[in-house]
């Protein structure tokens, strides 16, 4: 959800020397937190539902990297409705082929860029929670570790300000309150300016296609495939929308013969997917 840059303060200032809290030590790394224990199915995951184009293979990709870790993400079953966070059907339902397996939560929060930064936040949280930050529409670099350690912030008309909040153990639970006071002040510009360009021919598994805006839009790159002949890319996509939304596999409904996998011409000035057209420069990468 984008916050106006405009009614975005500075919060670069330091906070009260009374707020000074040593944080919890990180908690124990789980690959997919948010599902319940002993439920990942790896036969539901992504790179087993869909199979890269004929003729190529998926790019390499370092263990433990983000780009394994989304290739691994966990998927409802086949044939799934993708719903918004009231429960009603998103409109269309032509655009989708999967549905991740995590939630979108019960407001109207996590919406294009948030859906990045939930599964870019989820990632860091499964690694160390100290890891985990995000920049505000404003610029200012808000640190998980610093919000569970008591230093909150809040909007206060065009300010942004430190704001006490109780020292609490760095869980889950925790993780998707800041994530949703995240949702409410950040969106696809600073989304953009968080992140730095890489050429589209380029292309690798995090990487995200955004548009900073309002309004803008961002789509991030599940998988990658190659073909080894030509390097010729193809890169398979996830995104949410407005209203929020289930985050959803994308269909290539331009060219249907390619299924969920997009060809990627690093030459050309755009960029088509099934609901935004992004500018041929507008791959970033975290």
């Amino acid at each position: 959800m984008n916050y106006s840059a405009g009614a975005l303060g500075v919060f670069a200032c330091c906070f009260a020397a009374g707020l000074n809290v040593t944080p919890p030590r990180p908690a124990p790394a789980v690959a997919y937190a948010w599902l319940p224990a002993g439920t990942y199915n790896p036969k539901q995951s992504l790179a087993a539902r869909f199979a890269p184009p004929r003729g190529c293979r998926r790019v390499a990709v370092a263990a433990g990297s983000f780009g394994s870790w989304l290739r691994n993400l966990p998927l409802l079953p086949t044939g799934t409705a993708v719903h918004l966070y009231n429960g009603a059907l998103k409109t269309p339902q032509s655009v989708h082929a999967a549905v991740l397996n995590i939630d979108v939560g019960s407001r109207d929060l996590q919406q294009c860029a948030d859906a990045v930064i939930r599964l870019r936040g989820e990632y860091l949280f499964a690694q160390n929670p100290a890891q985990v930050h995000f920049h505000l529409t404003s610029g200012d670099d808000i640190r998980f570790s610093d919000w569970y350690g008591g230093r909150g912030f809040r909007v206060n008309g065009s300010a942004v300000e430190p704001a006490p909040r109780p020292v609490e153990k760095p869980t889950h639970a925790v993780f998707r309150r800041y994530l949703d006071q995240i949702f409410t002040y950040a969106g696809t510009l600073s989304l953009a300016r968080e992140m730095t360009a890489r050429p589209l021919a380029q292309v690798q598994p995090g990487d995200v296609l955004v548009h900073g805006g309002s309004p803008g839009h961002a789509v991030i790159v599940l998988d990658v495939a190659e073909q080894p002949a030509t390097g010729r890319r193809y890169v398979l996509l996830a995104q949410s929308y407005m209203p929020a939304q289930q985050i959803h596999v994308l269909r290539n409904t331009q060219e249907p013969a390619l299924g969920t996998w997009f060809a990627v011409d690093g030459q050309a000035s755009r960029f088509d997917t099934p609901e935004w057209t992004f500018g041929g420069d507008e791959l970033k990468q975290f």
